[in-house]
């Protein structure tokens, strides 16, 4: 089946041949002829099959070839990483028509977007709260809306937004089509389509004798030590066959260090955390795209905005909070029908935790294996050649020379104009030898330097630091009985 079999125009059928997409994903196949015929749709499906294209092609299509200006379709995602990525998949689609596509987040500034909208956009992907910004600034208006997607809803309840995603459909027409796509269908979110959907269809395009994980991604599970970790990753970052690599850490201190460990290990690694401004997160993300960097170090705030193929692992450097976490982060793998593997590392305090994960996710018997940096099973299980060592290069500190060859000019450590090594005696404070020694007690305190040691250079340290401590010298007056 193609795209053209699922009545999509030619040109975004060509548009996104152009970028290799050629076959519909299941959940693509399953809700697009429902979408174009204007259905209010729930689409549950496992993260990584294809749902920003499941909905965005028939909104695409339902505004026409030369859609006039203004806000007339909204998408609304819980992560600013994620509103970049379905913005950027809407504009791969929409690359031959007149349709204009913004994305409006937080952490950026307002008058790029604002221009935007002024200029005519007519889809807008955004989160919540950067929107109920905007329109309450009346720099958005919602009131043309035809179609709304809320994606990744089990996020927006994981984030506290429901609030928020129920002012932004009160602000649009009721008669609108509606389109709701998540990973899991929690109570809440189910409460929210009864209440602003109309007659939805509930699409589940997963394999029933599959279970929560994708098939096409294995899982492995290490009980290792915290004082060990950085030695694995450094190991396992040198499998055979690995590609792009992301890894989750609990927090944002925790991420920046890794990356600062890794780096000077010799990988290529960046970091998105939120401590970064919005700036340096994109920067990050961009060159993890574009290969520049083939490993990225994330908090779970990037978890959901990470939509790149060819992602061969995940690491998940401490066990997520719960069974949705790691369904989301796994997710980064596996992606577009592909194989992946997902490394999960255990502390002991956490073994709790990964109970139940493991019972909420349904996994065959497979428990902790206690694992070091040396441990056999670790290079068997992922391919990694049994030679390798957790350094892929010497530390690239340079540590500057401490003499210079003959006929180099003097450099700042005080040696002689003809570039000699500069004689010992100058090593010692107050010494009188060349002009390299006069250099080194330049700018000294002067009760350094007036007396400050004897005439062969040599400097009583023990004596200095009498008179100092006495005052003058003399000796001290004893204590009256």
């Amino acid at each position: 089946m193609t795209f053209t079999d699922l009545n999509i125009d030619q040109d975004m059928v060509d548009a996104l041949a152009s970028k290799g997409i050629i076959e519909p994903f299941p959940i693509q196949s399953q809700t697009i002829p429902l979408a174009l015929d204007g259905q209010d749709i729930i689409g549950q499906a496992k993260t990584g099959t294809g749902k920003t294209f499941g909905f965005g092609l028939p909104l695409i299509q339902a505004l026409g070839l030369h859609p006039e200006p203004g806000v007339q379709a909204l998408v609304v995602v819980p992560t600013r990483e994620l509103c970049v990525q379905v913005a950027e998949d809407l504009e791969i689609a929409a690359a031959n028509r007149e349709t204009k596509i913004v994305a409006i987040y937080g952490g950026k500034a307002y008058e790029g977007q604002v221009e935007q909208l002024k200029a005519g956009a007519q889809i807008v992907v955004g989160t919540p709260g950067r929107l109920l910004d905007l329109a309450g600034q009346h720099l958005l208006s919602l009131k043309n809306v035809k179609v709304m997607v809320l994606d990744e809803a089990d996020k927006m309840l994981d984030l506290g937004f429901l609030p928020d995603v129920e002012k932004l459909f009160a602000q649009t027409d009721p008669t609108r089509h509606t389109m709701l796509f998540s990973a899991t269908m929690p109570g809440p979110v189910v409460a929210l389509a009864r209440r602003f959907m109309n007659k939805p269809i509930h699409i589940r395009a997963t394999d029933p004798d599959e279970g929560l994980t994708q098939a096409n991604i294995k899982h492995v599970i290490y009980r290792a030590h915290s004082l060990d970790k950085d030695e694995v990753i450094a190991r396992i970052l040198q499998a055979e066959g690995r590609g792009k690599t992301v890894i989750f850490t609990r927090t944002k201190r925790a991420a920046a260090k890794l990356v600062e460990e890794l780096n000077d290990r010799g990988f290529n690694a960046a970091a998105v955390h939120g401590d970064l401004n919005q700036e340096q997160r994109e920067r990050a993300m961009a060159a993890f795209k574009a290969g520049k960097k083939d490993i990225l170090i994330a908090t779970d705030v990037a978890a959901r905005g990470i939509d790149v193929n060819d992602v061969t692992h995940v690491i998940n450097h401490t066990v997520p909070d719960d069974p949705d976490a790691y369904l989301h982060r796994a997710g980064r793998t596996g992606r577009a029908g592909k194989t992946g593997i997902a490394v999960t590392f255990v502390d002991w305090d956490d073994l709790h935790k990964w109970g139940l994960i493991h019972r909420g996710l349904k996994f065959g018997p497979q428990e902790p294996v206690e694992t070091y940096s040396s441990s056999p099973h670790l290079f068997t299980d992922l391919d990694i050649p049994t030679d390798v060592k957790g350094r892929l290069r010497a530390s690239t500190i340079v540590h500057e020379p401490r003499a210079r060859t003959a006929g180099s000019t003097g450099g700042s450590n005080g040696g002689s104009a003809d570039g000699g090594s500069r004689p010992p005696r100058q090593r010692n404070r107050g010494g009188s030898g060349s002009s390299g020694g006069q250099q080194r007690t330049e700018g000294k305190p002067a009760h350094l330097e007036a007396g400050g040691g004897a005439h062969d250079g040599t400097a009583p340290t023990r004596r200095r630091r009498t008179r100092r401590r006495t005052g003058g010298g003399s000796t001290p007056t004893p204590p009256v009985a």
